[in-house]
């Protein structure tokens, strides 16, 4: 053993004292051109090539470096003992990545590929206008050169694109309004937010299964189909129109359609908008993956049918300033609430579907109101109202949704007698859902006192319809499609009596100038 330590300690010795010779024979040049060219020959061998993304480039911070440490924090195969735990500001999940100096194996398109959390401390700190940490951190990439291409062309787009779905899925969403009079908050932006914290989903809202899961596939085709849009050449953007009786879960719909697709909401108060252009600039500070709400838009301003409010007005006012619309409702000097509104229905119409609206991308316009006859024709058409939603009266599908959500009950938890007895007069009570969910809230604590209650006051409601003369049709029952189609025909009566009411309006001026003539 002893003579081993001493030829060991020789050997090292030696090494010494080549080291020594050769720093004081070989320039520090000539050795760094020596390392070089030994790291080329190694690397023309290797059957590797190697990446780095470093946290800070220059000053700024990589955005492919979160995104990697985002996507990495994915993957359920990060191997080792160590594992580095994050929460992020408006997170709701806590993700964890790797740990210094640790790997992972990832697996693209049948590529196998080694990425390295590299940490090392910094050895100088550079002149900035900030200063930098004081590690300095980085992730390695290592592929084989055959599939450079591919994890070049495909891979880190498909990070970056994982990494803002990971980011939108664990961040808080916000529920954004317009601040008062056009007024900005304190970093200047003229919206102000809070969290969004609606627990409504397409689970437990009370509509027909079936037209459920018709507006669930629109909005995955929509939040899917940028390739799509792009192709046909049309703004990334759809409008949902919510109409119906109060109390049929119209804010319940929209807060389903926000959770179901990780969007924040913006809910557009007309009536503290002041103008056109500060109606665009509202449009513009939204930002893209979100829903823009636009309540009761039938009750905001007047921008109900154009029509003239007599014909003395139409004589007065040239027939093209028809569509011009005050906030008041009483003409232009906005005297009926003082508020100065000038909003117009072109503006509102460019606003949804005009070049303004293209500004921004994967945005949603949702409209609603009960009464859809009340609305301009011109707001109805497709580009602007794409999907016509009637939210109705609470049919037996959406009974036992509401039934499963406050009372636990499945189907097969009630008697078939009940059941067959709610089915029956479920149509024609014409209770809302947010009647029933009051009368089981109620009772919530008494299942089978809930349940009796509920199938006295669906029969009461029932027979006093029937009794008033509400209901119609063979069966005394005014079904869902004969509502909507009513509802429909209204508007377009309407837009036919504006039609006409136009052309009088066109002839009765064209006296008027001839008059003037002559």
């Amino acid at each position: 053993m002893k003579e081993y330590w001493t030829s060991l300690a020789s050997l090292l010795g030696v090494l010494a004292f080549c080291q020594s010779l050769m720093q004081s024979i070989f320039p520090p040049e000539l050795r760094f051109a020596f390392l070089k060219f030994f790291n080329r020959i190694f690397h023309l061998f290797s059957i590797y090539c190697y990446f780095d993304i470093t946290e800070i480039d220059g000053v700024n911070t990589n955005e492919l470096y979160n995104a990697v440490q985002l996507y990495l924090s994915s993957s359920v195969s990060i191997a080792g003992n160590r594992l580095s735990l994050t929460r992020a500001v408006n997170s709701s999940s806590i993700t964890f990545g790797l740990s210094n100096n640790d790997s992972i194996v990832d697996t693209f398109n049948g590529v196998t590929v080694l990425w390295e959390h590299v940490v090392t401390q910094r050895q100088t700190q550079t002149f900035a206008w900030r200063p930098l940490p004081e590690e300095k951190r980085g992730f390695t990439l290592r592929i084989k050169k055959k599939d450079k291409t591919l994890i070049l062309n495909s891979y880190l787009d498909y990070i970056m694109e994982r990494a803002n779905e990971i980011r939108r899925k664990n961040q808080d969403r916000l529920l954004y309004t317009n601040s008062r009079g056009g007024s900005l908050d304190s970093r200047g932006h003229p919206w102000e937010s809070v969290p969004f914290k609606h627990p409504s989903t397409f689970e437990t809202l009370a509509m027909d299964p079936i037209k459920k899961q018709q507006i669930m596939d629109d909005l995955k085709d929509f939040a899917q189909g940028q390739l799509f849009y792009q192709k046909t050449g049309r703004a990334w953007k759809r409008g949902y129109l919510l109409y119906g009786p109060p109390g049929t879960g119209k804010s319940s719909m929209i807060a389903a359609m926000a959770n179901y697709l990780g969007y924040d909401i913006y809910d557009l108060e007309l009536t503290e908008v002041h103008s056109n252009s500060e109606l665009r600039k509202l449009l513009m500070k939204t930002s893209s993956k979100s829903i823009i709400v636009i309540e009761d838009i039938d009750c905001s301003i007047n921008l109900t049918n154009r029509k003239k409010n007599s014909s003395n007005a139409a004589s007065q006012r040239s027939f093209y300033d028809a569509e011009t619309r005050n906030g008041s409702g009483s003409g232009g000097s906005g005297e009926e609430g003082g508020n100065g509104n000038t909003i117009t229905l072109s503006g509102l119409l460019n606003f949804t579907d005009g070049l303004w609206s293209c500004c921004g991308s994967e945005r949603i316009f949702v409209f609603t109101t009960n009464h859809i006859e009340k609305l301009d024709p011109a707001l109805l058409r497709s580009g602007r109202m794409d999907m016509h939603i009637y939210m109705s009266f609470c049919n037996f599908p959406s009974l036992k949704i509401l039934l499963k959500n406050y009372l636990g009950y499945e189907e097969e938890d009630i008697n078939d007698d009940v059941l067959k007895e709610m089915e029956r007069v479920v149509e024609k009570a014409e209770m809302t859902p947010a009647d029933v969910s009051e009368a089981l809230i109620k009772n919530r604590r008494d299942k089978e006192k809930a349940i009796r209650e509920l199938l006295e006051d669906l029969k009461s409601r029932g027979e006093r319809n029937v009794k008033d003369g509400k209901l119609r049709g063979g069966s005394g029952i005014l079904t869902e499609l004969e509502v909507v189609e009513e509802q429909e025909k209204r508007a377009i009566d309407s837009q036919n009596e504006d039609e006409d009411h136009d052309e009088e309006e066109i002839e009765l001026e064209d006296n008027i100038c001839k008059t003037r003539e002559d």
